[in-house]
């Protein structure tokens, strides 16, 4: 099969790009309405793109219809405004494609694959899958990588052979490896790069990034947009203490269950998302209490 991809043209995907939240309600359905207000929050705060789908959206716990109707819903909430990546990647490159797909004929701006995860994967099988995605598909791709949760690292070599494939047009990378960052950029300098970690913004920026996915971003959009802005204006006093205020909040985030501490905080600051969908759970009320703490410490609530 011959590539879909007619000189694709990058989307010039730039500034901070939360990687939102997926809303539920109280029997753990999919909620649309609340995944489009986050979509509208994060927008209205100043962001630059959005990224539903990816690890904060808690994407492994949706089936493929509701996947799909993700994105379509905000696509629909904010298409024209900022540019919609949405997070196709699945363990298996048929269903990878077939989200790919959905996401194209919603409207997406372009998609997000992180590398295939669960089973161990070598470096000519992950080629391969791509491959099939960039031949599925006519949109921008952008490359996932988060060992963490995968167990998968791309070789340079093999990020050298995907930024051949015509639709493969960046690179989100949580591995919080600035080395392997930074010989990433110097080899493949056609790809845009995407920092994945709060810890490691300013970081990113000054290895060359020029996105930052930040999950901090889901909930304090201006705060992030800030610290982008103050690194491109060059204030160098202003960035400093915005990246150790990041710091401090993604610190109290992290508190409790995992991804509790960002839906938490969203509520505490008025926008209700609902549960996190089982088996993860929300925070305690002795963690929401803390949580509570920090952030009006923070003059953030």
């Amino acid at each position: 099969m011959s590539s879909q991809h007619d000189d694709v043209e990058s989307l010039e995907l730039h500034g901070v790009v939360p990687p939102m939240l997926t809303g539920f309600d109280a029997a753990g359905e999919v909620d649309l309405d609340r995944t489009a207000a986050h979509a509208r929050y994060v927008v209205d705060g100043g962001v630059h793109g959005v990224f539903p789908l990816g690890t904060n959206g808690e994407f492994a716990l949706l089936s493929g219809s509701e996947r799909d109707a993700v994105v379509a819903a905000v696509v629909e909430e904010i298409a024209g405004e900022v540019p919609v990546i949405a997070g196709v990647g699945t363990p298996g490159t048929a269903r990878t494609v077939e989200r790919a797909r959905a996401a194209e004929a919603a409207g997406a701006d372009g998609v997000v694959a992180v590398t295939p995860y669960y089973y161990p994967m070598d470096q000519a099988a992950l080629l391969r899958h791509y491959e099939r995605l960039d031949e599925s598909i006519g949109l921008p791709i952008y490359i996932y990588q988060i060992p963490s949760r995968t167990g998968v690292t791309l070789s340079h070599a093999t990020l050298a052979g995907l930024a051949e494939l015509d639709g493969v047009v960046g690179l989100k990378d949580s591995s919080k490896d600035i080395g392997w960052l930074v010989r990433a950029q110097l080899e493949c300098p056609e790809l845009t790069f995407l920092i994945g970690s709060d810890s490691l913004l300013k970081p990113g920026l000054d290895a060359g990034c020029v996105g930052l996915v930040s999950a901090v971003a889901n909930v304090f959009p201006d705060l992030v947009v800030s610290l982008y802005e103050d690194y491109q204006h060059g204030r160098t006093e202003p960035l400093r203490r915005r990246q150790e205020q990041v710091l401090e909040v993604r610190a109290a985030l992290k508190q409790g269950p995992y991804l509790a501490g960002i839906k938490e905080a969203l509520s505490l600051s008025g926008l209700e998302l609902g549960p996190l969908r089982a088996p993860l759970s929300r925070m305690s009320e002795p963690e929401t209490e803390t949580l509570r703490e920090t952030l009006r410490e923070q003059s953030l609530i």
